[in-house]
């Protein structure tokens, strides 16, 4: 039988943490935009995609749910975490890639630096052999 006069412990209390410059990565692909927004030592502090706030399917894919998406995101992290400003790392093809970035201005943040991780085939894989009645 459990006895009743046994104190349970309280669960500890998490640290606010304050960080003024952070990372913003940007993941736009054919079909969705990812906003991750990390400290400098790149630990997560908020991550939003435009599905949060009820985008579906191709809907997820325009400018405007990126928009909406890396606004709240920013909102949320400055105040949350206090942020103010953040180097842009973008890394895709997607529809979202400017409206995001636009998206992180317009909630207040300063943006620093923006830099295209976007990778690039050098030549890529061989093409596919043409069939002989196509040429």
């Amino acid at each position: 039988m459990v006895d009743k006069f046994v104190k349970k412990e309280k669960p500890k209390k998490k640290k606010k943490i304050k960080v003024q410059k952070g990372i913003a990565h940007i993941l736009t692909t054919f079909n969705n935009t990812i906003v991750n927004i990390s400290d400098e030592q790149g630990n997560t502090l908020v991550s939003y995609s435009p599905a949060k706030f009820g985008f579906k399917n191709t809907k997820k894919r325009t400018a405007y749910a990126a928009t909406k998406a890396a606004t709240s995101a920013a909102s949320y992290a400055m105040e949350k975490y206090g942020l103010e400003e953040v180097k842009v790392y973008i890394k895709g093809a997607g529809q979202g890639r400017n409206a995001a970035v636009k998206g992180l201005a317009s909630a207040g943040l300063r943006v620093t630096m923006i830099a295209d991780l976007t990778k690039l085939p050098h030549n890529g894989c061989r093409a596919k052999k043409v069939p002989h009645d196509k040429r």
